[in-house]
């Protein structure tokens, strides 16, 4: 089917223009086009295509990392064996254990794991505002599509009422003004105009495309079958809930519902927001432990972090995958919407294309496709309230037990004059086709921004998590043994000369020398008092 109109009120944004001109290529590397054909089989390559990059770039971080490791297990062995002498110069030049050439190393090795860790907080910040965006979006789609499900339920219930209403006055009063006006010919042929016209907009009511009932239109002469009509709205499945399984009630919507579709959503969406609000703790928990790690130096927290790294690594480099072909599909099916929503719609009547482009587009210069049917119909209710005038001027005064009949279809007429109006101004597209929009953009602008937003979060938190997987092992390298403890469990730092303590000698005042030396002769007081206060 060729391409629709542009939409009125949305273009599509340059994020989904730079995505859908990303080229195509099946496993067979064919270029293929970017047609929005979630169905079919090489559609479905290009995406698996697109989300193998992914898998492509795990592949070079697991090799990465793998090198650092065997750097730092292979060609340091020789330093172990020398580590004994250099930690002992080492510790009697500084008292710490950190000079020289290793002392630089370890620094090196610190500030790339603190700047790996900070890298993974900004993804973390990314993702959360990421997040909040498609959630938006996802708000405003299933919102949309809710108020639409209700314009629909509307029309359904009106032209229910609408449909019962006159066949009850066909059944009822109408046939009892029959019996009565037996014996006079024009106030029988006025009452029998009144049935023929209560049955002909019904049948006009029961033609429009946009609900369809699910009895045939032989059974309108029946009470119970009208009641249990079941009027199901012409509408399109989202692409993101296709339907997998199909049901089998004949009173469900074939597409399902926009109503159906919004609850599913909603479902769905609780679930991805949560998920992804998980992870990005767990990720910030695992960057704030990995930082406290290298600050408390402590080795046993690190390795448990290495582990968690690990999974993170993995866990970034599959979303990545998965929101790359989301945000391709989404940007193939946003770039023409039109196209997909009349290609995969099931249509009942010959002009149910033009009933969905009229909604789609909303044109001004498009006529209603019910123009004509609602025209007729309010002929059909005027002629009706004309004949029903006369009967009451000319007819009651000869026949007044036709009175409560009357009265009656006069009151299913006006109720049904009042459920018509409200019906015409809900078939105006304007309704409709603002609901569309609004869904449209929700999904289109920020959910596909939100997705965007996501898959730089992954990108930027796979590189950081294959940073600090590179320089955790040589920051563990870098920790000390621990230090010597005393026989009453201190550390053993009273092992150590008083000059190498780093604090000056205790000095004390001459009345604390007085009182401990009073009754001793000193020989050389000033002497000793100079010797104290240094």
């Amino acid at each position: 089917m060729a391409a629709m109109t542009t939409v009125p009120s949305y273009t599509a944004s340059i994020w989904v223009r730079m995505c859908h001109a990303l080229p195509r290529l099946d496993f067979g590397m064919q270029m293929r086009d970017n047609l929005f054909v979630p169905d079919s089989w090489e559609y479905q390559q290009t995406l698996l295509v697109l989300s193998s990059l992914s898998a492509i770039a795990l592949v070079i971080s697991l090799l990465v990392v793998l090198s650092f490791l065997i750097h730092y297990c292979c060609c340091h062995r020789g330093d172990r064996s020398e580590g004994s002498e250099e930690e002992e110069d080492e510790d009697g030049s500084t008292g710490h254990g950190y000079s020289g050439k290793k002392g630089k190393g370890i620094c090196c090795v610190t500030w790339v794991a603190v700047a790996a860790v900070t890298l993974c907080c900004v993804a973390i910040g990314i993702g959360f505002y990421g997040n909040s965006e498609a959630n938006d979006g996802m708000y405003q789609l299933t919102s949309s599509l809710l108020t639409a499900n209700y314009t629909l339920a509307s029309i359904d219930l009106l032209i229910s009422d609408t449909i019962s209403g006159l066949q009850l006055s066909v059944s009822g009063p109408l046939a009892s003004m029959e019996e009565l006006f037996s014996g006079s010919k024009p106030f029988l042929v006025s009452t029998r105009n009144c049935r023929r016209l209560s049955e002909n907009v019904i049948s006009l009511l029961s033609s429009i495309s946009l609900a369809r009932p699910s009895v045939d239109a032989g059974l309108l002469g029946n009470d119970s079958g009208v009641s249990g009509a079941s009027i199901t709205p012409l509408t399109p499945v989202p692409p993101s809930v296709a339907p997998t399984v199909v049901p089998t009630s004949n009173l469900l919507p074939n597409p399902f519902s926009p109503g159906w579709a919004a609850n599913t959503l909603m479902v769905n969406e609780d679930y991805r927001w949560l998920s992804y609000v998980l992870l990005l703790l767990l990720d910030l928990i695992v960057c704030l432990f990995i930082l406290l790690g290298l600050a408390k130096q402590a080795r046993w927290l690190l390795i448990l972090m290495t582990v968690l790294a690990w999974l993170f690594l993995f866990l970034s480099w599959g979303s990545l995958g998965l929101e790359t072909a989301t945000v391709v599909a989404l940007s193939d099916f946003c770039s023409d919407p039109n196209s997909f929503v009349l290609n995969s719609t099931q249509f009942n009547m010959g002009t149910s294309s033009d009933v969905l482009d009229y909604y789609l587009t909303c044109s001004r210069r498009m006529n209603s496709p019910f123009q004509q049917l609602l025209t007729q119909s309010q002929r059909a209710l005027s002629n009706i309230h004309s004949h029903l005038s006369s009967l009451d001027r000319n007819a009651l005064p000869q026949f007044p037990k036709a009175e409560k009949s009357l009265r009656e279809v006069q009151q299913i007429l006006n109720s049904t004059e009042g459920n018509f109006h409200q019906l015409v101004a809900l078939l105006n597209c304007r309704g409709l086709n603002k609901d569309y929009i609004d869904s449209l953009k929700g999904l289109c602008y920020d959910g596909m921004e939100g997705l965007l937003y996501l898959s730089l979060y992954s990108f930027l938190s796979a590189l950081a998590f294959t940073a600090i997987l590179c320089a955790l092992p040589g920051a563990w390298r870098s920790f000390p043994r621990t230090p010597n403890v005393s026989s009453n469990g201190n550390p053993g730092y009273e092992s150590l000369p008083l000059t190498d303590r780093q604090s000056p000698p205790p000095s004390y005042s001459p009345s604390m020398l007085t009182g401990y030396g009073g009754n001793q002769s000193h020989p050389n007081p000033p002497h000793s008092r100079n010797l104290y206060s240094r």
